[in-house]
């Protein structure tokens, strides 16, 4: 126990606190812009973020995963906040924290195996034009120097390193551009444009709103909305940044990771947020691997808020803006690109789609979704190929091969491919290279037997497996008296 407490906070203390004050840095624009999304006060993605990330970071499964407020989940709080106010959304947000607790305890992670890889890239590739396309409103049409600014930032970035990568190249760019920019007064965008900071810690509450079954009624539809948004959007890109880092992670103590942070945020004046892919991917770029950079990011936010508020509201946005393409052009999966006339068509349909939906609808949930669903039809449509063979026939006697899966996908071909002209005395059909999977399954293979049955043949069910055989004996309305499990 002690040495895994050492080895997820205490063995990469330098660049834990490099990495977490880079991606302090990033969260406050990011915490701002979500807040007007959700139309509350900035203030309020602020806390979420500080809260979230400090909580995360100890009851979380995925260390240096970065959580706070984000983009997804605030789309989904707009129509609750305009039509009942700020109060019910700290309510929502405490049910939000609930649902995703006992998402955690059902084990839900486990449907994490039903996402397909096509899927997986779909929803980075897509995150990653949705995290340039976010940027875009900062440095397009704004001024020269802007650009400027942009452009310098991306060679810091990308050169700095080759000097020396004891020091987080994102952080040397932010921190230089401010204080050009502070220095030589140029007409760019700071952070204090997008929005007041208070300096002032969050206070526990008590949401104001009464405790009845109209209350629940009213933020339940947002609540588990935002539950499970959130905890799709925690739990791939915890899968991410397993892959990125090449160590597992515990996604159902994520899942009640991410329900304890989201009820603390709903305590103390916060949004709910989940998981962020964009600031996980700075996090490690910049040499985050343990729990102590998500909670230096959230400490080091508050720190900012509360002592360099004045400083952090002079950050040029450009300077943000530049670490966040660097991390588009990060996220984005290049070799899915490359490989896109390697991996079956099908697969390739699902990305692009994948891409498209989420895209187009903002939502990141949505996209997955239609993903997955999509997959699902692919994988039936080619499984659903069944093929009947005559093996053997005589006078007397027929053999058909049975070979495919049997179910509700594949029971019109199966059925189609036999002949009831000129059928002899005996019919045997042979299960051994098949399954019947289903009521679908087994109504078909009773109609063909029954059709047989009505020319007076002789029907025999053999090399049925044992799944197979036990489904017909259940359910078929034939009772074949000779159907014996092959035992394979």
């Amino acid at each position: 126990m002690l040495k895994k407490l050492n080895m997820e906070w205490f063995s990469n203390i330098k660049g834990d606190l490099l990495a977490g004050i880079v991606v302090a840095l990033a969260l406050i624009p990011e915490a701002i812009g979500f807040s007007i999304i959700a139309g509350v006060d900035p203030m309020v993605g602020l806390y979420a973020s500080f809260c979230i990330a400090v909580v995360i970071s100890f009851a979380g499964g995925r260390p240096a995963m970065i959580s706070a407020a984000t983009g997804a989940m605030a789309l989904l709080m707009g129509t609750l906040v305009k039509d009942h106010g700020l109060q019910y959304l700290f309510a929502a947000t405490i049910l939000t924290g609930i649902i995703q607790i006992i998402f955690g305890v059902l084990k839900v992670a486990r449907l994490m195996k039903f996402v397909p890889r096509s899927v997986m890239v779909g929803f980075v590739n897509a995150l990653a034009i949705l995290i340039f396309m976010a940027q875009v409103p900062h440095f397009v049409g704004i001024s020269g120097m802007t650009y400027v600014f942009v452009g310098i930032t991306l060679v810091i970035i990308y050169l700095f390193p080759f000097i020396t990568k004891a020091v987080p190249s994102p952080l040397i760019a932010i921190v230089f551009l401010t204080v050009v920019s502070i220095w030589g007064h140029f007409n760019v965008q700071t952070v204090g444009d997008l929005g007041t900071i208070k300096q002032a810690l969050p206070s526990f509450l008590i949401p104001d709103v009464p405790l009845n079954f109209e209350t629940l009624s009213i933020i339940f539809p947002t609540s588990i909305a935002l539950a499970v948004v959130g905890l799709l959007e925690s739990l791939l890109t915890s899968s991410i940044v397993d892959d990125m880092t090449d160590t597992d992670s515990n996604k159902n103590r994520e899942s009640r990771g991410q329900g304890i942070a989201n009820i603390v945020a709903g305590f103390f004046g916060g949004m709910a947020g989940c998981a962020m892919i964009g600031q996980s991917v700075i996090n490690v770029k910049s040499g985050g691997r343990g729990r102590l950079s998500t909670f230096t990011a959230g400490v080091f936010l508050m720190f900012l808020i509360l002592v360099l508020g004045e400083w952090v509201v002079q950050v040029p946005m450009p300077a943000l803006v530049g670490v966040m393409i660097m991390v588009s052009i990060g996220t984005f999966d290049w070799s899915s690109l490359r490989t896109l006339r390697k991996v079956p068509l099908t697969d390739t349909v699902v990305m692009i789609v994948t891409v498209i939906t989420v895209v187009a609808t903002d939502n990141l949930s949505i996209g997955v979704i239609v993903g997955v669903i999509l997959s699902a039809i692919f994988f039936a449509s080619k499984i659903s190929r069944v093929r009947v063979d005559i093996t053997t026939v005589s006078d007397k006697e027929v053999v058909y091969d049975i070979k495919g899966q049997v179910f509700f996908a594949s029971v019109q071909d199966f059925v189609n491919s036999f002949s009831y002209e000129d059928v002899k005395e005996r019919i045997v059909m042979n299960f051994s290279e098949a399954h019947i999977w289903d009521d679908s399954g087994v109504a078909a293979v009773d109609k063909v037997v029954l059709k047989f049955k009505e020319h007076h043949a002789d029907v025999k069910l053999v090399g049925l497996n044992e799944s197979s055989h036990n489904l017909i004996e259940k359910l078929a309305t034939y009772k074949n008296p000779n159907a014996q499990p092959s035992g394979h």
